[in-house]
């Protein structure tokens, strides 16, 4: 999830310098939305996964 966060990330900067402003706000949303997905999941993983054996 993290790793397609970055994509967007890159896609959204080379968008921004070739002047494809549309293109670039988009893939910028995106990215913003699987980070925030990603960090959702990253805590619930932390807070669920510690569960100890009984």
């Amino acid at each position: 999830m993290l790793r397609w966060s970055i994509t967007f990330l890159v896609i959204a900067i080379i968008a921004a310098v070739l002047g494809f402003g549309g293109i670039a706000g988009t893939a910028a949303d995106i990215a913003e939305i699987l980070f925030y997905v990603f960090i959702v999941l990253f805590v619930l993983s932390l807070i669920f996964g510690r569960r100890s054996a009984v």
